[in-house]
C-alpha cells in the first residue's frame, strides 16, 4: 500500500537559465496520520532541502533528518546506488512538499547526501504528474497532485498543425446523369455541367 496524500495542489518553481539540478524546500516530521478526528498531537515539521531524482527508486534522508526528528527504524533493505550496494535502515515519514502538496506515513531510507537533505524518488513523483519546460531560456517546474490530465507534445503539435493547415478539399461535383445542384431539376450535363 503506498503513501496516502495529504491535500491535492500543485506548485511551481521557476529559474532564470538553464538549470540541471531541481532542488525544492520540503518539510519532513515523524509520521503521523493527519486525519482531523484523531486527537493525536501533530508531530513538528523541519524545514529541509530536496532533491527531486527521476533515477531514485524510492525517497531518501539523510543521518542529519533521522536524528533530529528523533526517528526509530522500523526495518531496513537493500539498496543499490552508483557505488554499489549496501543494508540500510527504514523509516515512516510525513512530508510537505512547497504550496502544502504532501504525503503521510511515507517509507524512506537513510543515505548520504551531500548539499541536500532528502532524496525525492519515484515513489512521491509518480503520484502526480511532474513537468519541466525549458522556454527561452529559463526552467519552469512544476508538480501537481494527483494527476489530472496527459501532456503529449507530439500530439499538441499535431493538433496545432491540423488548425492552421486545414487541406482545402474540392466540393463533390455532381456525376453526368445526376440532377443538377441547382434546383432545376435537369440533368447536370443538360445544365450547369
Amino acid at each position: 500500500m503506498g503513501p496516502s496524500i495529504l491535500q491535492t495542489k500543485s506548485f511551481t518553481q521557476s529559474y532564470n537559465g538553464l538549470i540541471n539540478v531541481i532542488i525544492t524546500d520540503c518539510e519532513i516530521s515523524q509520521a503521523f496520520d493527519p486525519q482531523p478526528h484523531f486527537t493525536q498531537k501533530h508531530p513538528r515539521f523541519y524545514k529541509y532541502k530536496g532533491l527531486w531524482d527521476t533515477g531514485a527508486t524510492n525517497t531518501v534522508i539523510t543521518s542529519k533528518v533521522v536524528k533530529e526528528l528523533g526517528l526509530i527504524p522500523t526495518g531496513f533493505i537493500d539498496t543499490y546506488n552508483a557505488n554499489g550496494s549496501c543494508v540500510v535502515n527504514t523509516y515512516f515519514i510525513n512530508i510537505k512538499l512547497p504550496n502544502g502538496v504532501g504525503f503521510h506515513t511515507l517509507q524512506v531510507t537513510e543515505g548520504v547526501l551531500n548539499g541536500f537533505d532528502a532524496l525525492i524518488g519515484m515513489d512521491i513523483i509518480l503520484r502526480g504528474d511532474f513537468s519541466i519546460t525549458n522556454k527561452d531560456s529559463k526552467t519552469l517546474f512544476s508538480f501537481q497532485i494527483p494527476s489530472t490530465h496527459s501532456i503529449d507534445f507530439v500530439e499538441e503539435y499535431r493538433e496545432e498543425h491540423k488548425k492552421v493547415h486545414t487541406p482545402i478539399t474540392k466540393e463533390k461535383v455532381p456525376g453526368r446523369n445526376d440532377p443538377c445542384s441547382c434546383g432545376s431539376g435537369k440533368k447536370y450535363k443538360n445544365c450547369c455541367g
